[in-house]
């Protein structure tokens, strides 16, 4: 049986027992296709029989690895599928190069020779047909299937016309046949991400008076932010100081009347110990929480990092952190967007501050009425010791033992 139909049956069979239904676009159908396209271009060039062995194999198994692997991982994946099947087939003298155009098909496109660049454009094919709208219909549902976090279709838009703005046709073959048409691909796109503005919310111009509004209420909502969580602070520190006080009061005085007053030592331990509470609560308030410190340029293209906060740049230096301010400030989308997290996560720290500055203060308050309690109750049980003679014990500050 010849190569070409053995690699088939192989791949079909290999598809058929690996069903996944989440492969709505990196299907069996999608394989057939750049196989078919990667016959087209390499008729054009006329290639030997080795080469055209070569190149079909590679496309049988480009995709293959997502059937057994991370959709990031699937070119090596197959790149190991298909070295089984050459090795039980004997054909190991086609398998480093048939593996390099495997891996050529990873982004970002770098492929060296023809071959690769044969089944680059094969794979990308579609980019320059009328089939794209279809088929970036079937990326988008199958990327929201792998995807914990669903990517929203504007999201996506974005994430496809600067594909196919960075994308190109190698040979000379698709430029003349395709560019063209992916040329209108790009137009209509960016028409698309152009009109709506689903992350964005709504437009903002400064016709209407509102960007200025805008800015305003962004720079109010910060500052009172930042002045409650100042004000959580000196609270904070009121607890802690107040507390403190008492602390050393209980260990200077208390702890040594109890020697010649032990009717006193469940109430001291109780105004002790809510003292001691309070002050680890308003600590825990205050403490600050340090996070890494660093970014990668994927979240900046991706604008996942906020740059205004400190614990997302400390440890990164300048020049990467200039660059990365550089352009956040000149897309205003990503600014506003960094400007909203800042106040959100305030507003997040905020409300933890507050929950625990409430409870300090109630465990405080509750405190301080059951030990004054309790050292009353202590003092009303307590009977002076009285000698035999019927005159009271006293010590020589004339208080009783």
């Amino acid at each position: 049986m010849h190569l070409f139909k053995k690699t088939e049956q192989y791949i079909t069979g290999l598809y058929e027992d690996n069903k996944k239904e989440n492969l709505l676009y990196h299907n069996l159908d999608h394989t057939r296709y750049v196989v078919d396209k990667v016959k087209e271009i390499a008729g054009h060039y006329q290639l030997n029989e080795k080469e055209m062995h070569i190149l079909v194999i590679a496309a049988w198994f480009h995709d293959s690895g997502y059937l057994v692997a991370k959709p990031e991982e699937h070119e090596e994946k197959g790149v190991e599928l298909m070295k089984g099947f050459l090795d039980q087939q004997g054909r190991t003298d086609l398998f480093e190069e048939a593996a390099g155009c495997i891996m050529a098909t990873k982004p970002p496109h770098e492929p060296v020779g023809i071959l690769q660049q044969i089944i680059c454009d094969a794979d990308t094919y579609n980019f320059g047909t009328k089939d794209f709208k279809e088929t970036n219909k079937r990326v988008f549902s199958e990327m929201n299937y792998f995807n914990k976090d669903a990517i929203t279709k504007i999201a996506f838009d974005r994430k496809t016309y600067e594909m196919l703005v960075n994308h190109k046709y190698f040979t000379s073959y698709c430029q003349e046949l395709l560019q063209e048409r992916k040329t209108k691909q790009v137009r209509k796109i960016k028409e698309k991400v152009d009109e709506f503005k689903e992350d964005r919310g709504p437009q903002i111009t400064e016709k209407d008076g509102t960007t200025k509004g805008m800015q305003t209420m962004l720079r109010l909502t910060s500052s009172n932010h930042i002045q409650l969580s100042e004000m959580a602070d000196s609270k904070a520190n009121i607890l802690i100081s107040v507390n403190a006080i008492i602390i050393s009061l209980i260990l200077s005085i208390l702890l040594r009347k109890l020697q010649t007053d032990p009717f006193l030592t469940i109430p001291t331990i109780l105004f002790l110990s809510v003292a001691v509470i309070t002050i680890v609560i308003a600590i825990l308030a205050t403490r600050p929480k340090v996070t890494l410190g660093t970014f990668s340029d994927v979240d900046i293209l991706n604008k996942k990092t906020n740059l205004l906060f400190f614990g997302n740049f400390h440890k990164v230096d300048l020049n990467t952190y200039e660059k990365a301010m550089r352009a956040m400030m000149k897309d205003s989308d990503y600014l506003y967007r960094s400007i909203i997290k800042d106040i959100y996560f305030l507003g997040v720290v905020l409300g933890k501050k507050y929950k625990l500055l409430r409870l300090a203060y109630n465990i405080f308050m509750i405190g301080i009425i059951l030990s004054v309690i309790a050292f009353a109750i202590a003092s009303m049980m307590y009977e002076e010791p009285v000698a035999e003679t019927g005159v009271r014990i006293t010590n020589s500050s004339g208080t009783p033992f």
